[in-house]
């Protein structure tokens, strides 16, 4: 099977949105760009208020009409078009079970922005052994899709690393982008003291500078071999003392990306998707990379 960026469609503006994003990263990764509308069979108690017609639209017309839109802005891109029948959120991880990345489309938290990320988006994160992006859709009926670019250059991209737990795949993916889009990669890694930390210390030691120092060598000895791996990528250092949802979403206002981490657990509770990529889903402001690794 060729390697793709896939999209999964569905008639909405967010996911129309998702598509124009996917289409300017199978560009940079010069790759097709996959079309996945999934049809979900409707109950039987629907069913009369659903005539051939209207699956026709859903399950045809969509992906067409999105094809035709974005043949116009990406004339060189060769775009594939797939329909599938079941759960979304199960038939769109198989539907990119050999692409690079899917790509989804989430709708804007109106008057603070943000994400609202509803069961499919959800299920298909916690789901999916490969990279997930979200876009946001525009707020407004005639907004623009969001825009990677400021002027002429790609923003940064964001990384939210744990420099005490770190994942080679999460910090490829995140180099590799930036190296694509020739723009800084801004690392941050957020770090809180120990409730028992300083218990028993006297006044005048403090354990938070201490600490912080420790962190930030860390993170710098984490990134050091990918700075001489890739040494065109500007790589930007941050060990910030703080909740590290509250660091990444404040980064996120000014970056093309924000790369995360899923940690793949499988037990009888089901899939976890985690507390900070959840939260960073509903309230980060820029695309957001959803990376599964062990």
């Amino acid at each position: 099977m060729p390697r793709t960026v896939t999209v999964g469609l569905d008639g909405s503006r967010e996911s129309l949105a998702a598509a124009h994003w996917a289409a300017r990263e199978a560009d940079l990764r010069r790759l097709p760009l996959k079309l996945v509308n999934v049809w979900e069979p409707v109950p039987l108690g629907q069913a009369p208020f659903m005539g051939k017609e209207t699956q026709r639209h859903w399950s045809e017309r969509v992906p067409r009409d999105a094809a035709d839109q974005l043949s116009r802005t990406h004339p060189d891109l060769e775009i594939v078009m797939e329909q599938r029948t079941g759960h979304p959120g199960e038939a769109l991880p198989l539907a990119a079970a050999e692409a690079d990345l899917l790509v989804l489309g989430s709708r804007g938290l109106s008057g603070f922005g943000g994400f609202l990320v509803g069961s499919v988006g959800q299920a298909v994160v916690a789901r999916a052994e490969l990279p997930v992006v979200l876009v946001r859709g525009p707020e407004t009926d005639g907004g623009e899709p969001p825009q990677d670019l400021d002027g002429a250059r790609y923003r940064p991209v964001v990384l939210g690393l744990d420099a005490n737990a770190p994942d080679d795949k999460l910090i490829e993916f995140a180099v590799d982008e930036a190296l694509r889009r020739n723009t800084t990669l801004h690392a941050i890694h957020a770090w809180n003291l120990p409730p028992y930390y300083s218990y028993g210390l006297p006044s005048s030691v403090s354990p938070g500078a201490e600490l912080g120092d420790s962190e930030a060598a860390a993170l710098t000895q984490t990134l050091l071999p990918w700075r001489q791996k890739y040494p065109a990528v500007n790589v930007v250092e941050e060990s910030v003392h703080g909740r590290a949802v509250n660091c990444l979403v404040d980064a996120a206002h000014e970056a093309s990306l924000l790369v995360v981490g899923r940690r793949i657990r499988r037990s009888s509770l089901g899939v976890r998707i985690g507390s900070v990529t959840h939260a960073v889903l509903h309230h980060s402001t820029a695309p957001v990379a959803v990376i599964p690794h062990s």
